[in-house]
């Protein structure tokens, strides 16, 4: 068991509404509607917790609709280091189709001050040293620039902490340079970050040895249904996941994170850490929610996994 800290600096209530198909301008029925207390940071915990890792959990908080935070914090025992802020958390609504597109709606969150800003920094070198690694993944919250998400990584570097950085947008731009141990952007992401387009295998191994040289010691790019691409020294796998029948795509990328960082501490062999955080990302899409339900399924998935060595094409 490992003892891992995660960073959500932007979490969110999602309420996620399944129906059959989105009728734009037209009075829709729902045939669900759930709520979760989420941010990318809070989704890949909970795979960690059911996984056997002790989590901790920080970054920003609104002290207005805090409970139900608070409730997940307890039910799952993490240990709370959030840093409260005034105003609510934002509200995101997830609208699933049976088809399995997504549409989402997210909401602006609360302001972020330099105190709290300060106030979290001050925070993460008093704990930092207790940690194996550290998850920093989502969307900055408003009054959060992305030099002080720099700052921010270069400090859990230098105290020690494998960093693992689950970004977009210029955030991903600016964290790129402070070589994080491990990043997990989309093929989209990582082209915008670097201003080219990332399509052919070639591209995509030239771009994570250039990263390497930086201090990105993997690079993990999920391409949907498409499957994951890994590079990292001695490394260049694709996984093809399993056809499931998709409930909703959110939290799958936080779920293949979740289970590369766990493979990757547990020092298993290469293959079988993309096997299983692929299989892990499999299962996410077919429950509406965040963690591994049924073990006996996520089994069943990992056989259904293709783990490939890439050759350049």
């Amino acid at each position: 068991m490992a003892k891992i800290l995660t960073l959500t600096l932007n979490p969110a209530l999602d309420l996620t509404v399944q129906l059959d198909q989105l009728q734009v301008g037209q009075v829709n029925r729902s045939n669900a509607m759930l709520s979760h207390a989420a941010g990318k940071g809070l989704n890949v915990a909970q795979v960690l917790a059911d996984l056997g890792h002790d989590l901790t959990v920080a970054g920003f908080l609104g002290v207005d609709n805090q409970q139900a935070f608070e409730s997940l914090f307890a039910h799952r025992q993490f240990t709370d280091e959030f840093i409260r802020v005034a105003g609510e958390t934002r509200s995101n609504i997830k609208l699933a189709e049976s088809s399995g597109r997504i549409t989402d709606l997210n909401g602006p969150g609360p302001f972020v001050s330099e105190d709290a800003q300060q106030a979290l920094m001050a925070r993460l070198e008093q704990i930092a040293p207790d940690f194996d690694v550290v998850v920093v993944a989502g969307s900055l919250p408003r009054g959060v620039s992305p030099e002080w998400l720099h700052a921010l990584l270069l400090r859990l570097k230098a105290l020690g902490l494998k960093v693992a950085l689950d970004t977009s947008g210029e955030a991903l731009r600016v964290g790129l340079s402070a070589g994080p141990w491990l990043i997990k952007p989309n093929t989209e992401e990582l082209a915008d970050a670097l201003d080219a387009p990332i399509i052919s295998i070639a591209a995509q191994a030239e771009v994570a040895s250039r990263l390497r040289a930086q201090g990105v010691e993997h690079v993990v790019i999920s391409q949907g249904s498409e499957g994951v691409h890994w590079f990292s020294t001695g490394v260049a796998l694709q996984a093809l996941p399993p056809k499931v029948v998709v409930a909703s795509t959110v939290g799958a990328g936080d779920s293949l994170l979740a289970g590369m960082v766990h493979g990757l501490l547990g020092g298993h062999p290469p293959q079988q850490i993309l096997r299983t955080a692929t299989a892990i990302a499999a299962m996410a899409v077919t429950q509406i929610g965040f963690g591994i339900s049924d073990v006996a399924h996520l089994k069943l998935l990992e056989k259904g996994v293709s783990v490939r060595a890439l050759t350049e094409q």
